[in-house]
């Protein structure tokens, strides 16, 4: 093959190891992203993979891959979880030991399942380039072997059967997102799709805080970012591979970002609207798709759209976190600091118009001490439910109509 990194015939091979082990994911109509965009948006439930996350289907081509007396000295692996699971699994497939190191702080939920999965799970520092290192030096103290995440031959061929799939299930796709941290599952896609599919447009999206791609494109060659911050665990990778930069170089047509605000509306609207729970990781992609809408920048998404949600594994306490500031984002939480006169019913009659705006009261704090009030002025914090930001804005101009000085 020389220097080809990949290309479709390998993908094809693949197929039959990750069917041992991983599952065809359905692919279900959005009318809500459809609505938006005005042309058929589909998603690509990786979410409802087995372990929760397309992760498995690498880790089932590298592992069955093993020779007989290399998988005698087990395999070891990194991860903030999803890959941590699809190992774990697969390694239970074939009855070989497995090693996990997590970054300390790995959501508790995505350790839980690692162990059920029958693997050992060991913490090693605060990052996954920690847990990496630990990895690595495991590797070479007991001879297991190394599953890396992302830059194998192997585990991109598993991850680009996603493409194949989606090429099945809609045969007249235009545009294909895909959610990208290392990239690995971006070049397998990309690779297969543009392999039967030249004409389909394939973008891959980064969380804005951790996008380490559109530098490293730039440049020729890897960069690793400086920092990280994003709630989106899955794709918080600071590095792209040797392998995967440039497939992406070579068969990806666009990397964009999203925000956080981003992240976190549109992984309440797949709750609300989708009925499906999806990582923020997961919905990048649908998330990308959303903004585009919003802001006017839809017009090269040409339809039909795929989007793939890449997977589903999200910690309990962090969905709960992100639907708060979903709600907020979305203008259904309002928090205000209001100025009344303090005096008998005066909150009183701030509440009604409140209630008469049709806003629920979900919290209120008194603050009589700071020196931005006037004596005989009580400032108040209240937090509402809305119904969205018009009826955020509207409860607004009432209280101000109705002589309340307030301030968001």
């Amino acid at each position: 093959m020389g220097d080809v990194v990949l290309d479709v015939a390998d993908v094809e091979a693949a197929r039959s190891l990750v069917d041992e082990v991983a599952v065809r994911t359905p692919l279900i109509e959005s009318r809500w992203l459809g609505g938006l965009l005005d042309r058929p948006v589909w998603l690509k439930c990786e979410n409802l993979q087995r372990t929760g996350s397309f992760k498995v289907r690498g880790s089932a081509v590298r592992i069955a891959r093993l020779d007989p007396e290399v998988r005698a000295r087990g395999v070891v692996a990194a991860s903030a979880g999803n890959h941590a699971q699809g190992v774990a699994l697969a390694a239970r497939q074939h009855g070989i030991p497995a090693t996990v190191f997590m970054p300390e702080g790995a959501p508790i939920n995505k350790e839980r399942a690692t162990r059920a999965y029958g693997a050992d799970v060991v913490f090693a520092g605060p990052t996954l380039e920690d847990a990496l290192a630990a990895a690595e030096q495991r590797a070479a103290e007991t001879g297991a072997t190394l599953i890396h995440p992302f830059d194998h031959r192997d585990i991109l061929a598993g991850q680009g059967t996603v493409g194949l799939e989606v090429l099945e299930q809609c045969p007249d796709v235009a545009t294909v997102l895909v959610p990208t941290g290392g990239g690995g599952l971006l070049g397998g896609i990309a690779v297969a799709v543009k392999a039967r599919r030249p004409d389909v447009r394939v973008i891959g999206v980064q969380a804005a805080e951790a996008a380490a791609f559109p530098a490293s494109l730039a440049a020729g060659h890897p960069i690793r970012l400086t920092e990280m911050h994003t709630m989106a665990d899955g794709i918080a990778v600071g590095r792209p591979g040797e392998l995967t930069l440039p497939l992406v170089r070579d068969h990806v047509d666009e990397i964009v970002t999203v925000s956080e605000e981003a992240l976190s509306r549109t992984l309440l609207a797949l709750l609300e609207r989708e009925k499906l729970v999806v990582e923020p990781a997961g919905a990048a992609a649908a998330a990308a798709v959303a903004a585009a809408a919003l802001d006017g920048t839809a017009d090269d998404l040409t339809g039909p759209v795929v989007v793939l949600l890449s997977g589903g594994n999200v910690d309990p306490l962090l969905l709960g976190k992100v639907i708060r500031h979903g709600m907020t984002a979305a203008g259904r939480y309002l928090t205000l600091q209001v100025t009344i006169p303090d005096l008998p019913g005066g909150l009183a009659r701030l509440l009604v118009e409140v209630a008469d705006a049709g806003a629920n009261v979900l919290e209120v704090v008194h603050e009589r001490t700071s020196p931005r009030l006037h004596i005989g002025e009580v400032e108040v914090h209240l937090q509402l439910e809305t119904r969205g930001e018009e009826h955020a804005a509207a409860v607004v101009e009432r209280l101000r109509q109705h002589g309340f000085v307030t301030g968001r």
